[in-house]
């Protein structure tokens, strides 16, 4: 039923590690992502025309460099940004130049995440805010970056994992890697099919992470 190979990586664990090794790629470039993709979402909200402190030509300048790395198919952009990812880590390959092409694929979309949830924030609540004098910046803290941000995260997540499959194609390691080397290269489709499995797992197990953690923060829920 299985292939030698198969029973191969599952006797050395590489199975296993290949899960630790995609879920450490997918975190650490989620993390990274939204410091960068955070700060420029609520930018784009605070700056848009109905936002506290309107900047047009800023905001019409970050949404068409937000828009152009979003239309760069992942694996072109990928490949484009290896000299960036050497400049930064120092090399081009492995999973240090593999997490700076995450961050960057992926922080523009987190951006546009954060300006979509922000947005959905009732604009009287904004309103009632700056009747009673609140600061700019505790308005951004507490009233523009709602729980539903943890959803936006947990997307986002999905999504750079995805990305980190994709990545074994300039040296990254993991699930993605198993099924290119050990599956496809070897003609071994019990090997991609399985690691095709681990990763729904993973997804599945992030989607109710995730949505537990709304459940709990969420003020209109928990009520």
């Amino acid at each position: 039923m299985f292939s030698d190979m198969f029973v191969k990586l599952w006797q050395q664990n590489l199975f296993l590690l290949g899960v630790w090794q995609t879920i450490y790629l997918t975190v650490i470039s989620t993390v990274f992502a939204y410091v960068l993709g955070l700060p420029l979402g609520l930018l784009l909200c605070v700056s848009d025309k109905d936002g506290i402190h309107p900047m047009p030509v800023l905001n019409k300048i970050l949404s068409i460099l937000l828009n152009a790395f979003r239309s760069v198919p992942f694996i072109i952009l990928m490949v484009a940004m290896l000299p960036v990812a050497k400049f930064i880590v120092g090399t081009s390959l492995g999973n240090k130049a593999v997490i700076v092409t995450l961050v960057i694929a992926a922080a523009p979309y987190v951006a546009r995440m954060v300006e979509s949830s922000i947005k959905e924030v009732d604009k009287g609540v904004i309103e009632a805010a700056e009747a009673m004098g609140t600061p700019r910046f505790q308005i951004i803290t507490k009233v523009l970056v709602p729980p539903s941000l943890i959803t936006g995260a947990v997307i986002s997540m999905v999504t750079v994992l995805g990305y980190s499959a994709m990545a074994a194609t300039i040296g990254g390691t993991g699930l993605g890697q198993i099924a290119i080397v050990y599956g496809h290269q070897r003609f071994n489709q019990d090997i991609i099919w399985f690691a095709a499995l681990l990763c729904i797992i993973i997804v599945q197990v992030i989607q109710e992470v995730g949505m537990y953690i709304v459940r709990k923060t969420d003020k209109r829920t928990s009520a």
